[in-house]
C-alpha cells in the first residue's frame, strides 16, 4: 500500500467520527481559524484537504466561491453534506492530491488548510501547490500541530501518533514548518499558537479503531508514569491520561 492510499483507508474510517469530533468541530478552534481568513464577498477560496467540510461551511457565506478539495470520497461526502444541511449553494467539491492540484496557476484569493501538513510525505510538495495556485498577493491560512524542537521528544511524540494512525507522517517542529512555508516562496505576516489540552480516550475514538486502543493505551499510560511527556505533556490526571497539542495558526502571503 502506498501512502496516499493509506490516507484514504484511514480517513474513509474516519470520516463520520472525524465530522462530529469536538477536537476539530468546536466553535471557538474553528472561529479563530475563521477570523484569519483574509477573505471578503468577492474572493474565491481553496480550501485543501478539506476533510468534512468544517472550514468550507464556515467560510462560505463570507466569500464569492469555496472550493473543497479533498483524496479522500467519504470525505468529501461529509463536507457535501454539511454544505447542502446549511444551504450553502456557493461551494464545488473536487476530489484529488494537493501534490498535483488539478487547478490553474494564480486561480485563488485564498488558499486555506488546517490539520492537513503532517500527513505529507514531502511538506514541501503541497506547500508548492498551494502557492502555485494563488493569485500574486493572495494568502494562505495555515493551522497545523507541531511537535517539540527537542529531537528525541520529536521523534517520540510523532512515534505515538502513527501508532494512532498510520496515515500521520511528521508533525514538525515550529522551526521546520516556518522555514517549509519560506521555502515555498510564501512571507508569514501573523502567527499565532497555543495549547489544546486533550484526553487520551477522546483522541483515539476519532480513529475509529477499537484494537488499537488497548496497546495504544498501555503504552502511553507508561510513558506517563514514567515522566516521558514527549514533549506534549503526556500525564496522569484523576485517573486519565491527557496532553496537548501545541497548534500554530499561520497567515503568509505570496
Amino acid at each position: 500500500m502506498d501512502h496516499l492510499q493509506r490516507v484514504q483507508q484511514e480517513f474513509t474510517r474516519q470520516a463520520s467520527q472525524f465530522a462530529t469530533a469536538p477536537a476539530v468541530t468546536r466553535g471557538e478552534l474553528v472561529q479563530r481559524f475563521v477570523d484569519a481568513v483574509p477573505a471578503g464577498a468577492d474572493s474565491v477560496v481553496l480550501d485543501v484537504a478539506c476533510g468534512p467540510g468544517i472550514i468550507t461551511a464556515a467560510l462560505a457565506p463570507r466569500v464569492r466561491e469555496v472550493v473543497a478539495f479533498d483524496l479522500t470520497p467519504e470525505m468529501l461526502s461529509q463536507a457535501r453534506q454539511r454544505c447542502t444541511s446549511a444551504g450553502l449553494t456557493n461551494v464545488t467539491f473536487r476530489e484529488g492530491s494537493a501534490t498535483a492540484m488539478p487547478f490553474a496557476d494564480a486561480s485563488f484569493d485564498v488558499v486555506v488548510t488546517r490539520l492537513s501538513l503532517h500527513h505529507f510525505q514531502h511538506p514541501a510538495e503541497p506547500l508548492a501547490e498551494m502557492s502555485r495556485v494563488l493569485k500574486p498577493d493572495g494568502a494562505l491560512v495555515l493551522a497545523d500541530v507541531s511537535s517539540s524542537e527537542v529531537a528525541a521528544e520529536s521523534e517520540l511524540h510523532n512515534a505515538i501518533e502513527i501508532l494512532r494512525d498510520p496515515s500521520h507522517v511528521r508533525m514538525l517542529p515550529e522551526s521546520e514548518l516556518l522555514d517549509a512555508i519560506g521555502a515555498a516562496g510564501l512571507v508569514v505576516q501573523q502567527h499565532t499558537q497555543w495549547h489544546e489540552a486533550r484526553e487520551f480516550e477522546e483522541w483515539v475514538r476519532i480513529v475509529n479503531d477499537p484494537d488499537r486502543v488497548s496497546p495504544l493505551r498501555t503504552v502511553v499510560r507508561t510513558l506517563a508514569r514514567l515522566g516521558q511527556h514527549a514533549g506534549t505533556g503526556w500525564s496522569m490526571a484523576d485517573g486519565k491520561i491527557v496532553f496537548f497539542h501545541r497548534w500554530h495558526l499561520i497567515v503568509a502571503r505570496k
